[in-house]
């Protein structure tokens, strides 16, 4: 017999659909109570389906809702649901996926995909083959029904319909999708592209079998009249763009053309989709070539698409002109900020970023309207663009530039300021020319009337601020500071945070040049404290965290710190433990302890006693979580990490004055927890902080390294390139601090920092670490690292060559002299690696020079390195002397061009 419903459950379960419509709170908090009580009757979920494709009498909000509700049931309790009432569940939706009511059927796709996905595609067997041949019915509700279920199962579970699991069901779905690509209805074209757009990225087999029918099948919809459908052939051409560029190339001339056209659909759907090709095109090889001869379209419509579209105005009405610094914020508008931990690093000459990392400004000029739009799309294509093609973009672009740059029409002219930041980093060697007179322009644009002039300013400004810090200060430095520092005082909170942001990287290009305008500054950034709503507050810590990173010791003056500190511990006082914003002031003060040194004292006690306790309260729930996980909620550890971050900038900055703080404090219990946490973010801040410590108070530090020093050796593992590279520094620095002392741990961390240093693609602050805890192990305990010498040389010369003379250059090149002593012979193989490395020397102290010279000289005598022996021209006059030794004892390889680049040794941030 069929399951049917009883007349007097079936109105209980209509009136709670009824009830859970209420705006009122109450009411639905009643009905989240009877749901759950409902919930333990097993045929509910039968009501819930009879309600949804039986009960036709019922307005169609209602019966959705109630379908809504079984598909969180599903998610929910699936497992626990009786067979008969999973079966019942499942032929319902077949049967009615045909519902008149596009809504309903839409609602009986979900539930499909949801029982789809809850590991059932493997245990009901009919679903996929009922759904394809539905795909034939005369019926269009069913046909559309099946679809767009199909689409939703594609989505969600295209990998499994491309596995042995399943015995592969793509083989006969992708042909079947694609034969109605010439469907009648444009809703079937669409579903039937979206389907096989699926399978694109994961190149599935049974597209790649079929895909030169899927290219032909695409081209013939090129013309299609619906947007839909034109938007998903785009969205195919991209992603066929980055998978199987090789069947499009014969194509790509038309394929260009008509990308051309789609850029410029008149719906910003189809536009958007067709603006990523370009962004697509970019990244592939073929790109110079194929576009080159096209640019001359293609720039024009990209820089059209760059103005803001009526809708975007609309959207950002309140950013248009108007003050609106007083309103506050509201909080969904503030996006989560994620803390970067610290790494111990080698900074290089220039501040070149490592490889890898993150560059953040991409495009911020458009942040609150957060969703990507064609504006942005278009872009970051010429951003891209400019890249490949350089100032060969620039005959298409200057002609353009003019007209808009100085265009009374402030949306053409805020357009045109976006595309002058956008071309910035491909086009600087172009643009140079121009500059001396732009830059005057866009300072004046700092003071616009339309706001999102003024924004666009900031942003665009800041792009080119490599180039400004490189003129005269007088020249653009100056007035370029000061309108800045206006706008960050702006009516406007949009442009405040453009400013803020355009500061702080105007900060980092300008270092110490901003030394004679500190009190201007600090002025400026202090009085908008007292202005700035929530959103704009953080920025404004980071722009001051940038500024003490940039200026270092010399805002070490009473009266700086007099202005400074006073607003930042107000606000340190007035957030709750709790409160995520503690983090990026944590982090901003962990920058002013590091440059403020002795001038934090005054401030250092109630900073140190609250980090140590935001570490303890974290740790202590991290437990209850671990032993009750049901009862207690798992702990944030960014507070944590960013705390421990934040003690280490000031063992930094206080060095020794720290002493007496970590006595009276149970740090370094906390920090063996912190140092064996699961979370990598939280090891790598404990290791950066372990060396900190091990510089600024050993005392301290010295009885823990029993129990400290194994765990540091299962941390160097390069699976985790920043924990391991602070794990490595920390090793360093204890082996300076312990010297012979360190004899029983060398085993512990040895092989795996050889391991480490002959790993090929390491990358290179990670060698440089590792060259330097290798080469201070062997100074402190030489018999013990010597015998491996051979092992590590010649990694270990290649990847000091290059830094600049300093502490930690000078006590590993000791401890490698020293280790060649014990066992010249490990060196022998290659030595002209160990001539290289001494040749990098700018000025080494007289001692290691010494050192360096008896080596160079008794291999000269015993004539150990291979080839002719060689005439030494003597040279009275030290260095000189070293030098000419080092090059006559072994051709260097590479000339003598690239001595000594700039580097200085620090921690993984």
């Amino acid at each position: 017999m069929e399951w049917q419903p009883d007349e007097q459950g079936l109105q209980q379960v209509l009136q709670l659909l009824k009830d859970s419509q209420s705006p009122d709170t109450a009411t639905q908090r009643a009905v989240q109570e009877k749901l759950e009580q409902l919930n333990q009757f097993p045929d509910f979920n039968n009501y819930l389906i009879f309600v949804l494709t039986s009960l036709k009498s019922e307005d169609e909000p209602t019966r959705s809702l109630s379908g809504l509700i079984l598909k969180n049931n599903v998610k929910a309790h699936y497992q626990n649901f009786p067979p008969l009432v999973a079966d019942f569940i499942k032929r319902e939706c077949l049967n009615n996926i045909g519902d008149p009511s596009p809504l309903i059927r839409a609602t009986i796709g979900i539930l499909i995909t949801t029982i789809a996905s809850k590991g059932e595609l493997q245990t009901w067997p009919e679903l996929l083959p009922q759904l394809c041949n539905l795909l034939n019915s005369e019926d269009y509700n069913t046909c559309e029904g099946s679809f767009g279920a199909l689409q939703k199962i594609c989505e969600d579970s295209s990998e499994l319909l491309d596995s042995d699991a399943l015995n592969r069901p793509l083989n006969i779905m992708i042909p079947k999708f694609l034969q109605f690509f010439k469907h009648c209805s444009p809703k079937i074209r669409s579903h039937a592209i979206a389907c096989v757009n699926q399978f694109i990225i994961s190149r599935a087999q049974a597209l790649m079998d079929n895909i030169d029918t899927f290219i032909e099948s695409l081209f013939a919809l090129a013309g299609d009249e619906d947007c839909e459908v034109r938007k998903n052939v785009c969205r195919a051409l991209v992603m066929l763009l980055e998978v199987r560029i090789d069947r499009l190339i014969p194509h790509m001339h038309s394929i260009i053309q008509y990308m051309l056209q789609r850029t410029q659909d008149p719906d910003e759907n189809v536009s958007l989709e067709a603006c990523e090709f370009w962004l697509t095109l970019a990244e592939q090889p073929i790109c110079k070539e194929a576009l080159s001869g096209h640019l001359v379209h293609l720039i024009p419509i990209l820089v059209n698409g760059m103005k803001y579209s009526e809708i975007d105005i609309i959207l950002l009405k309140g950013d248009v002109e108007e003050e609106d610094d007083t309103v506050p914020d509201s909080e969904q508008d503030i996006k989560p900020r994620f803390h970067k931990s610290r790494t111990v690093t080698l900074q290089h000459e220039g501040g070149e970023g490592e490889e890898g990392e993150d560059d953040e400004d991409e495009d911020d000029d458009d942040d609150t309207l957060s969703d990507w739009n064609l504006r942005k799309c278009s872009a970051a294509a010429l951003d891209v663009l400019a890249n490949v093609f350089r100032d060969d973009l620039l005959p298409h672009l200057l002609p353009l530039l003019k007209g808009l740059l100085f265009h009374p029409d402030w949306v053409v002219k805020e357009s045109g300021i976006l595309v002058l930041g956008a071309i910035a980093e491909g086009c600087m060697q172009g643009m140079i020319p121009y500059l001396p007179e732009l830059m005057p322009h866009l300072i004046q644009c700092l003071c616009d009337k339309k706001a999102l002039v003024r924004s666009i300013a900031c942003w665009t400004l800041s792009r080119y601020a490599h180039w400004v810090v490189g003129q005269p200060p007088d020249s653009h430095l100056k007035p370029l500071m000061t309108e800045l520092l206006k706008r960050i005082l702006d009516g406007n909170k949009r442009v405040q945070e453009a400013a803020c942001s355009a500061f702080a990287t105007l900060e980092e290009e300008a270092c110490t040049e901003l030394v004679p305008y500190l009190s201007f500054i600090l002025d400026t950034l202090v009085f908008a404290f007292g202005k700035y709503q929530h959103k704009n507050l953080l920025i404004l810590y980071d722009a001051i965290g940038t500024l003490a990173d940039s200026v270092g010791h010399h805002l070490n003056q009473p009266e700086y710190i007099e202005k400074l500190m006073p607003p930042l511990i107000a606000k340190w006082n007035e957030l709750k433990d709790e409160d995520k914003d503690l983090f990026p002031l944590l982090e901003c003060l962990s920058s002013v302890a590091t440059a403020l040194q002795s001038g934090f004292l005054p401030y250092c006690e109630p900073v140190y006693q609250r980090c140590v306790t935001l570490v303890q309260k974290t740790l202590a729930q991290a437990m209850m979580y671990s032993q009750q996980p049901e009862q207690y909620e798992a702990p944030d550890k960014d507070f944590m990490i960013v705390a421990l971050d934040l003690l280490s900038g000031l063992a930094e900055g206080l060095g020794a004055h720290v002493d007496q703080l970590v006595a009276r404090s149970n740090v370094m219990t906390l920090l063996f927890q912190c140092m064996q946490d699961t979370m990598p973010e939280v090891r790598q801040s404990s290791f950066a902080l372990l060396g900190d410590l091990t510089k600024a108070c050993f005392p301290h530090v010295k009885p823990c390294i029993a129990e400290f020093m194994p765990i540091l050796g299962t941390n160097l593992n390069p699976e985790f390139i920043s924990v391991c590279n602070n794990a490595t520094w920390a090793i360093g620095e204890i082996c300076m601090q312990m010297g012979v002392e360190m004899q029983p741990y060398v085993s512990m961390v040895l092989n795996q920092l050889v391991e480490i240093i002959n790993r090929p693609n390491t990358p290179k602050t990670l060698l440089e670490n590792t060259a330097i805890t290798i080469g201070r192990l062997g100074y402190v305990c030489p018999q013990e690292v010597a015998p491996m010498l051979q092992q590590f040389i010649r990694p270990w010369c290649t990847s000091l060559r290059n830094i600049r003379d300093n502490e930690e250059k000078d006590s590993a090149f000791r401890g490698i002299c020293m280790m060649i002593g014990v066992n010249p012979g490990g060196v022998v193989q290659d030595f002209i690696f160990f001539c290289d490395a001494v040749a990098s020397w700018v000025t080494p102290k007289d001692d290691l020079r010494d050192m360096f010279y008896k080596i160079l000289h008794g291999f000269k005598d015993q004539n150990l390195t291979s080839g002719e022996p060689v005439a030494v021209e003597e040279e009275e006059g030290g260095e000189g002397k070293l030098i000419h030794l080092c090059y006559c004892t072994a051709l260097r390889p590479g000339g003598k061009g690239e001595r000594g680049t700039h580097h200085a040794i620090g921690r993984s941030h």
